[in-house]
């Protein structure tokens, strides 16, 4: 029976098959292995999902201009944002194009208008950059998607979104140290590509499910429902009555240790301050109502709590943003508690010293049609369009109160160059002193890099020069 793999009765389990059977070839489990592999209990719910992909390489990184960035707050407006009610208004078009919503929020930098449902964020003008003539040739939503995420098109190959790049450059293979994932998603997964690619599952985000917006905000694989923390104490006390293997086996054997060191930071997770920062009642009642009693509105507050703590890159899948029908309804609830949310979280970021060291970058897929389709079944909505849309990016060394590029009268066409999301994603790495040209760890050894080359000739100037 010595090739067991598994038995009711562990004095019978071949420890040498278990660790090959998770890949690891028999060979001695460091530390940070074991905490990657998450293999007891709870710990694993934490750790697991990111953790069993293949063993890759980080390349080295050569800093471009001047870094400043440590963290990434990306707000994705999942299922694409309207254009022209948000970053690029056109009072004058008529209201075949803005619909009821023909009014701006003026700011005091001059050229910078926002939609009139955003005038908190107009007030910010000076810590942002308006993005106005982004464009791609998508106007389906995974294949969009997954553009503005990796800034590559669809291809035979699955390549990483830059919350996986970043993860791989500025993550464990790069010194990070936290215990908190580097890479973390509020609070579910788009489904809409492979957030790391080819990378492999060990890149994966964490995503936290749950409502932080709830009075206990039950974070995946961290708090779980009905169960308080001195149940929890419970619960692995029994687990170590329980566990005869891990006895009789003495405390010769380091990868036992490096497992007992596993669980020892899990439920640091779980029961010390590590996983408190999930806990949005250490707030005050004051800072939580100013960012909005909201998923939004906390999931801001918890996002910066995240990078507080140095987590390198945190996702906001903000739904509710692909619409097709009711848009004017919808844009009336949406944009004020957009509006609020990011506001804040800029305000708060630049109170406490954060910003400087933070880049926030707001969009979706795509922007809207700019003509509203008043005709049925559509009454008044509004369809997918990749030709032109506008993104939000802020901190981290990113020039604020400046606009880039612009479109038509009436929000249908670029007019100029426009901005590939290749290009924001290359400075957004900039800034983070990732090299856009650095190779990634390709499975089949082919050469490819943290950014694509554009094809149709390249610049000779970064359309994004004015605000790096």
């Amino acid at each position: 029976m010595s090739t067991l793999h598994h038995s009711d009765d562990p004095r019978r389990w071949n420890l040498d098959t278990e660790f090959r059977l998770l890949g690891l070839r028999g060979a001695p489990l460091t530390r940070r292995e074991a905490i990657r592999l998450g293999l007891l209990g709870s710990a694993g719910l934490l750790f697991g999902a990111s953790a069993l992909g293949s063993r890759a390489f980080a390349a080295p990184i050569a800093p471009i201009g001047r870094p400043r960035a440590k963290s990434v707050i990306q707000i994705w407006l999942w299922g694409g944002p309207c254009h022209i009610d948000t970053f690029d208004p056109k009072p004058g078009a008529g209201t075949d194009f803005t619909g009821p919503l023909n009014a701006t929020a003026d700011s005091k930098v001059a050229g910078l208008r926002l939609g009139e449902l955003l005038p908190l964020l107009a007030g910010q003008a000076d810590k942002y950059a308006l993005i106005r003539n982004l464009s791609h040739n998508s106007n389906a939503h995974e294949t969009a998607a997954y553009m503005v995420q990796t800034g590559r098109a669809a291809s035979r190959d699955v390549f990483p979104g830059a919350g996986a790049v970043v993860s791989l450059f500025k993550g464990y293979d790069a010194g990070y140290r936290g215990l908190l994932p580097p890479y973390i998603v509020l609070t579910e997964l788009q489904g809409r590509f492979s957030e790391a690619g080819f990378l492999g599952q060990r890149y994966k985000p964490f995503a936290t499910g749950g409502d932080p917006a709830q009075n206990r905000f039950v974070v995946e694989g961290v708090v779980a429902p009905g169960i308080d923390d001195a149940r929890q104490r419970d619960r692995r006390e029994l687990l170590h009555r329980l566990n005869t293997f891990g006895r009789a086996a003495g405390d010769n054997d380091p990868r036992l240790a490096a497992l007992a060191q596993c669980e020892t930071e899990a439920y640091e997770m779980i029961l010390g301050d590590a996983g408190k920062v999930f806990d949005l009642g250490q707030e005050s009642a004051a800072n939580r109502d100013r960012y909005g009693r909201n998923t939004f509105g906390q999931s801001c507050l918890l996002a910066r709590r995240l990078v507080e703590r140095g987590v390198p890159y945190v996702t906001i899948n903000y739904k509710g943003w692909d619409t097709h029908k009711q848009h004017f309804q919808i844009m009336r609830r949406k944009l004020p508690e957009f509006d609020r949310g990011l506001a804040t979280l800029l305000a708060d970021l630049s109170e406490r010293g954060l910003l400087d060291q933070t880049v926030v970058w707001a969009g979706g897929e795509f922007g809207r049609t700019p003509r509203v389709l008043w005709e049925a079944p559509w009454n008044g909505g509004r369809g997918h369009y990749g030709k032109v849309f506008s993104a939000l990016i802020a901190g981290g060394g990113f020039r604020g109160g400046q606009v880039v590029g612009a479109s038509d009268a009436h929000g249908e066409e670029v007019v100029g160059s426009s901005v590939h999301p290749a290009e924001l994603i290359a400075g957004i790495y900039g800034r983070l002193g990732i090299d856009p040209t650095a190779r990634l760890p390709h499975p089949e050894g082919l050469d490819v890099r943290a950014v694509p080359p554009l094809t149709g000739g390249e610049r000779k100037d970064n359309p994004l020069a004015a605000i790096l």
